[in-house]
């Protein structure tokens, strides 16, 4: 086990700077001159020339970003056009209120996709099966933006249960969760059922049924077990997703963190902020997989080997 972990990390340093790379090349496709931008729309050619030298834009690309990336190792990503704040400070600020309805939406998704899969495995075929996979195939297809405003139009406006828009109160926590919640649910919930039904179909789990094992320990002692690995990877790969959705629904709802924050970016041109907050969701993205192929393989021995 101490060997793969080791390995993952000695490859983590290369995905990170892979990362890295994408994010300074793809920012520096974007149209518009950040130096302009910074010098005011009625600046002389003078002075943006100034703040050309001044940002270094005007050295080569290797060489911005080898200063880009020993920058962003010492916490330093730059200065925010619109504002004039350090970006890693306007990140620092916003970066909770993301992660906190990150982690509220994925436990929402796992707590009942994982459960409405073993459901609709157990009972394949069946109306339980057929109900989980018509709400499953909804959520995917559903637009996020569209499911937001109807939840704040019916819970909001109509019924005024839950406040409107911000982080007023923990009840703020719910309309934004759970939107954000419905795609990842309905994709595990699809993934725990297909998983489940072909492990349920093995020669082992015959056996304990032969044996007089429960049923109930069957479906969580054997078939879960097995069945997680796809779950796993499932769960560290729709992070990405998640984390591009929470850009929609933070604006839609106001939400105070990073998906709104790079939203306003862009409509700005906020270079720094948009390459900065970029690095930092990738980074999660990145890390997210790797902490769950680190669970895979406690799970599963065997990957260790390979």
């Amino acid at each position: 086990m101490k060997a793969y972990i080791a390995k993952k990390l000695l490859s983590l340093p290369l995905i990170l700077i892979g990362v890295s790379l994408l994010v300074f090349v793809a920012i520096r496709a974007l149209p518009g001159d950040p130096a302009r931008l910074m010098a005011g729309p009625e600046a002389t050619q003078e002075a943006v020339d100034n703040m050309t030298t001044r940002l270094g834009l005007d050295r080569s690309l290797p060489a911005q970003y080898g200063s880009f990336a020993l920058d962003a190792l010492r916490g330093d990503l730059g200065t925010s056009i619109k504002s004039k704040l350090p970006v890693v400070s306007e990140i620092g600020e916003r970066l909770p209120f993301t992660i906190g309805l990150a982690l509220t939406a994925y436990l929402i998704a796992i707590g009942i996709g994982v459960p409405a899969g073993m459901i609709a495995a157990i009972y394949r075929h069946g109306w339980p099966d057929q109900a989980v996979m018509i709400l499953a195939i909804m959520g995917a297809s559903v637009a996020n933006f569209w499911l937001a405003l109807m939840a704040m139009n019916t819970f909001s406006v109509q019924l005024g249960w839950l406040p409107l828009l911000g982080a007023t109160s923990w009840k703020s926590f719910i309309m934004p969760s759970v939107t954000l919640a419905v795609l990842p649910t309905a994709v595990i919930a699809r993934m725990t059922r297909s998983s489940m039904i072909e492990v349920m179909n093995q020669d082992f789990i015959r056996t304990a049924y032969a044996k007089g094992v429960t049923p109930a320990q069957i479906y969580w002692n054997h078939a879960l077990r097995n069945a997680l690995i796809p779950i796993i990877t499932i769960v560290g790969l729709n992070f990405g997703s998640l984390i591009g959705g929470a850009v929609v629904t933070e604006s839609v709802f106001n939400w105070p963190g990073l998906g709104r924050f790079l939203v306003d970016a862009v409509r700005y041109r906020d270079y720094p902020v948009i390459q900065g907050v970029t690095l930092v969701a990738v980074t999660g993205v990145v890390l997210m997989n790797f902490f769950a192929e680190l669970l895979i393989a406690v799970v599963n021995p065997r990957i260790r080997l390979d």
